[in-house]
């Protein structure tokens, strides 16, 4: 017998791992410092830990157990951000959905995560309103109100009357298991119907602490929030900047103008984005002429930025770090860490490095390619092609309600990504192809299957295919190709795109419809590969 085993864990030396201690610190060690800045007021940490204490109480005195599901449906804001903490407290977990979702998905989303209480800002009351139609029993709708008065639309009642109801004074429900679920995330799949992706109270600190690490974060930080909450909880930046004791400064909605007025006015040190963000900043402020009076670091994801974003960027006086990673994996899994050798490249050399996806973060145990056919690890050449695969501590608990997709995605013990790279001799991935038919469109994740599916509901519509075109500012954009029905007047391209527009999210409708025969294989399978070929680069 192992001599040291016989120390047991005891309420001295262990706890479960949670984000939501990482307040309590705070709000004991900065109680007086600006934590949040919002347009409809300001906290302390002291007023953030005991709003979130009172509405997580509020929510118990309401019900609300272990394991329960409360959803929102609210830009960037405080009451999202208190949302992130409050929800657990009661321990519950907290399922932060896209404002950009079209009713039918929403829909879908309330109902398969179960959610027993929704906040909802009511500038999208009429998308509530269509989502919850056919519900027998539809979730407490707590309206986030913006103007005086409670709501007179659907709202059982306003989310200040409700944090009135909690105590301030009380305390939270840590979790007993660290592997609890903290939070439901949904991602577009393979198929229409998005997956829930479930996060862990482990996974939700670990990442909280990488990802103040890798972004040298400290008590000095004031972060813009450039980044919707909602995506992987904003990256798990809404407990990494509270556990440095930084500020939160909310953008409910990006303007290039604003953001450049809330850097200078607060102080912005970082902010997070995907590529469409930074184009647009670059693109205005350049216009504009205007730089930034001190320089604010800027973690990109998504595609890699080009050697002339790089130079824009950095004459402006963003620093760029770019990243990689997915719902499934607390968002940012890898990053491009720069070696002080690059300084002494080329701008063009730079951005060649600086254009991979880089190292794995401190969270995850590895990040590897591996062989399709066999599962090996390929050699670190730069030039063999596998998947990108992970494991470690910030990788989801599974998808919720399917087990298939979960077994699937963990085989032979890693997370697969789905994703094809190259592993360079200096171990950085670089990514060179998507394998699976995910458009990701401004950083939103769009299946291509979903808007086939709709597609192939127009009359005319023989036929369909969609792929990613290249964008110059949402990245990617949906492409269909269709083959109308032989039968009289062929349908215009116009016509079909505010067909899908009607029937799901304006983000994923096609842009480009392209008519005519498609190209097929041998056994009848679209070649997908043809079409992408065909289209500008």
């Amino acid at each position: 017998m192992n001599k040291y085993n016989s120390l047991d864990k005891t309420a001295a030396n262990h706890s479960a791992l949670t984000p939501l201690s990482l307040l309590q610190r705070s709000a004991q060690i900065f109680p007086a410092k600006r934590a949040v800045v919002d347009d409809d007021r300001s906290l302390s940490y002291r007023e953030l830990y005991q709003r979130c204490c009172q509405m997580g109480n509020a929510l118990r005195c309401r019900g609300i157990k272990t394991g329960d599901t409360v959803a929102i449906l609210c830009p960037n804001s405080h009451e999202m951000l208190e949302s992130h903490y409050a929800v657990p407290m009661a321990g519950a977990v907290l399922n932060s959905v896209n404002i950009r979702l079209d009713a039918a998905t929403l829909s879908f989303i309330l109902a398969h995560g179960e959610a027993r209480v929704l906040f909802y800002d009511t500038q999208w009351e009429n998308l509530v309103e269509a989502a919850i139609a056919e519900f027998e029993v539809p979730p407490l709708l707590v309206a986030i109100e913006r103007k005086a008065g409670v709501s007179e639309g659907l709202a059982d009642l306003d989310y200040e009357s409700l944090m009135m109801e909690g105590d301030p004074g009380a305390s939270w429900q840590r979790p007993s298991d660290e592997w609890d679920a903290i939070t439901l995330n949904y991602t577009s799949g393979t198929t229409g119907n998005p997956k829930g992706v479930v996060y862990h109270h482990r996974g939700a600190y670990l990442a909280a602490m990488t990802n103040a690490m890798v972004f040298d974060m400290t008590a000095e930080t004031v972060y813009l929030w450039t980044l919707p909450m909602f995506h992987c909880n904003g990256w798990a930046y809404t407990w990494a900047i509270t556990a440095v004791g930084g500020t939160h400064v909310c953008l409910r909605e990006v303007d290039a103008m604003e953001i450049y007025r809330r850097i200078e006015d607060f102080g912005v040190t970082h902010m997070c984005g995907a590529p469409v963000v930074m184009n647009m900043l670059l693109q205005d402020l350049g216009r504009e002429g205007v730089t930034l009076s001190r320089p604010a670091h800027f973690a990109l994801g998504g595609a890699a930025p080009p050697s002339s974003v790089i130079r824009k960027a950095e004459e402006i006086g963003f620093h760029i770090t770019h990243l990689y990673g997915l719902t499934e994996t607390f968002g940012p899994a890898t990053l491009c860490v720069p070696q002080q050798e690059w300084q002494q490249l080329s701008l063009e050399e730079r951005a060649v490095n600086m254009s991979r996806q880089g190292v794995p973060t401190h969270g995850l145990d590895e990040v590897a390619v591996l062989d399709i056919a066999n599962g090996q690890p390929l050699p670190a050449d730069g030039n063999a092609m596998g998947e990108i695969c992970i494991r470690g501590n910030t990788v989801m608990k599974g998808y919720l309600k399917n087990p298939e997709a979960t077994e699937k995605a963990f085989r032979d013990g890693w997370f697969h990504t789905g994703d094809l790279a190259v592993m360079h001799p200096d171990h950085y991935v670089e990514i060179r192809d998507r394998a699976k038919d995910v458009i990701i469109s401004g950083g939103e994740n769009i299946s291509s299957l979903e808007v086939e599916e709709v597609l192939y509901q127009h009359p005319k519509v023989s036929e369909a295919a969609v792929v990613a075109m290249a964008d110059e500012k949402w990245g990617e954009v949906p492409c269909a190709f269709v083959n109308p029905v032989d039968d009289g007047e062929e349908p215009t391209a116009e016509e079909i795109i505010a067909f899908c527009r009607e029937r799901m999210a304006h983000f994923k409708a096609p842009r480009k419809v392209v008519l005519g025969e498609l190209p097929k294989t041998a056994t009848g399978k679209i070649r997908k590969n043809m079409l992408r070929d065909s289209l500008p680069r």
